[in-house]
């Protein structure tokens, strides 16, 4: 099977609240039907899809890429500012393994927005070898 040659990694589903319309089910189905070889959930500040995409990318054959677009702090995440001061930051997951971290963090995130600080920290950012690609 010849695959595409486009894979989308920022992706809003029915599970980012009031900012994405996709239909899973619909998604997944488009996706095999165009030949992605992966496809990638990035709903906003939440991971509740996370599992249901997983699986049904998992099942159409697709490798799944687990994310989450969060907003982030100019400073302290508990530090309230104007909404025209924030930015986003897209956390994307290499593998399963640490989707279930990014899970664990996306969920603790109260209110929810990030430091830099938690960005950069081990938690989220490993750093690859490059002489094996490898974290």
């Amino acid at each position: 099977m010849s695959h595409a040659d486009f894979v989308h990694l920022h992706l809003h589903t029915e599970y980012s609240l009031l900012d994405g319309a996709c239909r899973l089910d619909r998604l997944v189905d488009k996706a095999r039907e165009l030949k992605f070889p992966a496809l990638a959930i990035t709903d906003h500040g939440a991971m509740h899809g996370a599992i249901d995409f997983y699986q049904a990318v998992r099942e159409k054959g697709i490798k799944p890429i687990v994310g989450c677009e969060v907003y982030v702090a100019p400073g302290s995440r508990l530090e309230k500012k104007p909404a025209a001061a924030r930015a986003t930051f897209i956390i994307i997951s290499a593998c399963w393994r640490r989707a279930k971290r990014a899970i664990k963090i996306s969920s603790s995130l109260r209110p929810p927005r990030i430091s830099k600080a938690i960005i950069t920290s081990r938690a989220l950012i490993k750093k690859f070898s490059p002489r094996t690609g490898k974290a």
